[in-house]
């Protein structure tokens, strides 16, 4: 073995089909019994399908999920502030965005990798040098040696906290809630990925191919009392969005606090690396996070084509930090953007997003998002 990752979600597979396509030998260590998700959609964009596409994936991924065409910021009634054409994106990249079952895409990978290179139930307890490698201590006692670890653990990334100094997680103030639901979504919202803004509250939803839609609610944290029923946050909104909700089973439906890691500047440590949610958590207001953790798998994948692992190790923060942590940043501050509750305020950022935002600007910036960092 070569390189340990820690930590099977979709940038640790990703990162480990990456590396193996490159010829590195690999194993993958997650702390949960199974490979799944939590039961939610996920939206690739077309960023992250040039990797998958890469890697061999994209046309499984076209066949189990849903095109999206258009993106849209809506008012609460769905009335729209924006509506980004995604398909010019399509003519300039060749390919498409899908919005897909997470479940489906962690099997995708997982399938890709071959099951015998994942081990299960191995949660890290913690890491220490150990020749020229390191020593991985997990919980069920036993002990691993890997000359290279990637930490692809998360947000709260047990390597992180052990072996690096910036670990400032942030919370945003808001609660989410997600969920899939078997609902056939009017023909008109079929391919598109609709986020509606209220007054501290938004929603949002995706088909994702098999009949079932993905929806989010997220509303500020102060507004999140017990007993509240979901749809009476969305009682200003339009009637489609109750519809979603009272439909979805109770089980289907996963609550969490928004969080971001405070962007860290030390991504490696000689023959370790922090990857994905481990080195850049954002929040997920533009959609990035996933896309951005198969954004550095890709790049360590590329690098490993071309130069020892040592080097890989010190090159990758150097070509990925400043994209990825400036989605950090926009993601924030469109966060923060979604939830004004003042009605002088939203009217002003309404007429922003309606009238005052240049179409080409938003475009090129796009443009720039879903374009991959040059790996020279």
């Amino acid at each position: 073995m070569q390189v340990a990752i820690i930590g099977a979600g979709i940038g640790g597979l990703t990162t480990a089909l990456a590396l193996q396509k490159a010829g590195i030998e690999v194993i993958v260590y997650e702390a949960a019994p199974a490979i799944k998700s939590v039961g939610a959609g996920i939206i690739l964009a077309i960023n992250a399908l040039q990797v998958m596409r890469q890697l061999g994936l994209y046309e499984q991924i076209a066949q189990q999920g849903n095109r999206m065409d258009t993106m849209t910021i809506a008012k609460a009634d769905f009335s729209p502030l924006t509506i980004v054409p995604l398909t010019r994106f399509s003519k300039q990249f060749g390919l498409q965005n899908y919005a897909i079952h997470r479940a489906d895409l962690h099997a995708l990978l997982a399938g890709a990798i071959g099951y015998e290179h994942i081990c299960l139930n191995k949660r890290l307890k913690a890491i220490g040098r150990s020749g020229h490698g390191y020593a991985l201590q997990f919980e069920d006692d036993s002990l691993v040696e890997a000359p290279f670890v990637i930490a692809a653990d998360g947000i709260h990334s047990t390597i992180r906290q052990q072996l690096f100094a910036e670990n400032r997680i942030r919370s945003a103030e808001q609660v989410c809630w997600r969920g899939l639901v078997a609902f056939s979504l009017p023909e008109h919202y079929r391919q598109d990925a609709l986020e509606a803004w209220g007054k501290g509250i938004r929603f949002g939803m995706a088909a994702i191919g098999k009949g079932i839609v993905y929806w989010y609610l997220v509303v500020d944290a102060a507004l999140d009392q017990p007993g509240i029923p979901l749809t009476d946050f969305v009682k200003d909104f339009h009637p489609l969005a109750s519809s979603i909700i009272e439909a979805s089973p109770k089980e289907k439906i996963f609550k969490s606090l928004l969080t971001d890691l405070l962007p860290v500047q030390e991504w490696n440590k000689e023959r370790i690396c922090l990857l994905g949610d481990a080195a850049h958590a954002t929040t997920p207001n533009l959609g990035q996070g996933a896309c951005q953790a198969i954004e550095d798998a890709y790049v360590l994948g590329e690098l490993a084509k071309k130069y020892p692992l040592e080097e890989v190790f010190h090159l990758y923060p150097q070509i990925r930090r400043a994209k990825a942590h400036t989605i950090v940043r926009r993601s924030w501050t469109l966060g923060k953007a979604a939830h004004l509750t003042n009605p002088v305020a939203i009217g002003i950022r309404n007429a922003v997003f309606k009238y005052l935002t240049p179409s080409f600007i938003m475009m090129r910036q796009l443009s720039q998002l879903f374009s991959l960092d040059k790996v020279e």
